[in-house]
């Protein structure tokens, strides 16, 4: 079993050279950069996001791109860029809920951008799956979150 895993080790280091590269050249990376504004819908799937919406941030998430290491650390390289996120969960999850520790995606998705430097807003409709009248409360609750967002300018493409 230890050479097993030796090996595959010993794969994966042989290898991160022309995964990072394969990751610096990818399209996803370059449409993150070009935007703006990035706007996230996700609903909240066993405590966490998407397994898509994870796939996609390993490939936004490279170094030398969206982020960089300098004397003191991480540096964030997606400066200036708004990333709004928009969380749909069943339970209640917010702080003070005994169901905060199970929280795993507002927390990523905020560390994720935040990491890479851009400015995080976060509307959550929560206890969607508490019964109608819950639904309909969490739904108005985060329009009227979503109607405070400050309105940028939108660039149409030429």
């Amino acid at each position: 079993m230890i050479k097993a895993w030796s090996w595959m080790i010993l794969d994966l280091l042989r290898n991160h050279s022309r995964t990072f590269m394969a990751l610096d050249c990818g399209e996803e990376v370059q449409q993150f950069l070009d935007s703006d504004i990035v706007v996230i819908g996700a609903g909240f799937y066993n405590f966490s996001i998407p397994s898509q919406l994870k796939a996609w941030i390993d490939r936004i998430a490279v170094r030398g791109k969206t982020f960089g290491y300098g004397e003191n650390g991480p540096v964030g390289l997606a400066k200036g860029k708004r990333v709004i996120i928009a969380l749909a969960r069943g339970n209640v999850y917010s702080d003070g809920s005994p169901f905060a520790p199970y929280e795993h995606a507002e927390t990523l998705l905020r560390s994720v951008f935040g990491f890479v430097g851009a400015e995080v807003e976060v509307i959550v409709a929560e206890g969607v799956g508490r019964g109608d009248e819950a639904r309909r409360d969490a739904i108005d609750t985060a329009l009227a979150q979503a109607s405070g967002l400050d309105r940028a300018p939108v660039v149409q493409a030429a």
